[in-house]
């Protein structure tokens, strides 16, 4: 494939190889064995696509599809078999827009969410060091005012990306923040503001509110803003990371997802149950702790990082 050459490539390669290891190393060895597509195989088939969360649902269809297929000849085994189960994963993975949605003048607002643990502060410095890669000019304001040591280590990964940050005291006012990120921006020409939010979902009604508080002040002074609402998902979280996308989906109208660590799991396909169940589909994807190691997530690279 096209996008099968490259350092892209590579490193999104390189980080799923779990994935890999489970996904597609079991169905080489399943399609390579010359097997029969009997009851046996295709149960086979069915567990090893639920061990990287692919999701029930979408297994059934594919081993469902496949047994038809089989059957009137439409595929056969090997590389037919193989094909057929790229496609099919492809197919649940629109092409989307991989990057901000970058406004034509003033201030680009993005909202950043998730849960503590999920890779916030090192998602949000990394694509901080993205954007200045792509020559904008980016003001990271530390709202994750629950917590002392967010504030602190924001600041820390915000002079490793060699941007500005707007920060307050620990337990302050994260809108007022939010509101102050936004009026340096304006005033000093930034191109993008990354907004930094609590995490805090064991207290879920709470989070929320704040949330809403930050979206409603920040209106009062950018009326479109937030432009872009990404959430934080870890991937090691399996379906968990399911269940928070559809707090937040429902709660914070977001508009993207970054996928992080999935150097670390071989839960690779939660990308697709999400999409899948939620419609939600994904931005970036981190693939390693690297400031390089925040990729745009392109659907056709993906499938063909886990087949690879």
């Amino acid at each position: 494939m096209f996008k099968a050459l490259g350092r892209f490539f590579q490193k999104v390669k390189d980080g799923l190889s779990k994935t890999r290891q489970v996904i597609g190393g079991a169905l080489r060895r399943l399609v390579g064995g010359g097997r029969t597509i009997d009851a046996a195989f295709l149960q086979e088939l069915e567990d090893t696509l639920l061990s990287a969360d692919i999701g029930i649902a979408k297994s059934e269809e594919i081993v469902a599809e496949l047994q038809t297929k089989y059957k009137t000849g439409e595929v056969a085994k090997g590389e037919d078999l193989l094909a057929f189960l790229k496609a099919s994963l492809r197919s649940e993975l629109a092409a989307v827009e991989n990057e901000i949605r970058f406004q034509p003048s003033g201030p680009t607002v993005v909202l950043v969410v998730g849960v503590n643990g999920a890779g916030k502060t090192t998602t949000i410095a990394k694509l901080a060091h993205r954007l200045t890669g792509l020559g904008k000019k980016v003001l990271i304001a530390a709202g994750d005012t629950y917590r002392a040591a967010a504030i602190e280590q924001l600041t820390i990964w915000a002079e490793r990306a060699k941007v500005d940050i707007v920060k307050g005291e620990a337990g302050g006012d994260a809108a007022a923040i939010a509101f102050d990120a936004i009026a340096a921006a304006q005033a000093r020409g930034i191109d993008v503001v990354l907004i930094d939010t609590a995490g805090r979902l064991h207290n879920k009604e709470h989070l929320m509110r704040e949330l809403e508080k930050i979206r409603r002040v920040i209106q009062k002074r950018l009326p479109d803003a937030p432009h872009d609402v990404l959430l934080v998902l870890d991937a090691t979280a399996g379906q968990n990371a399911v269940q928070q996308a559809k707090v937040f989906g429902e709660s914070m109208g977001v508009t993207g997802l970054v996928i992080t660590k999935l150097d670390g799991t071989a839960k690779g396909g939660i990308a697709i149950t999400i999409k899948r169940e939620l419609g939600l589909t994904v931005r970036y994807i981190g693939v390693g702790e690297g400031m390089d190691d925040l990729q745009p997530f392109d659907p056709d690279a993906f499938i063909e990082a886990i087949f690879a």
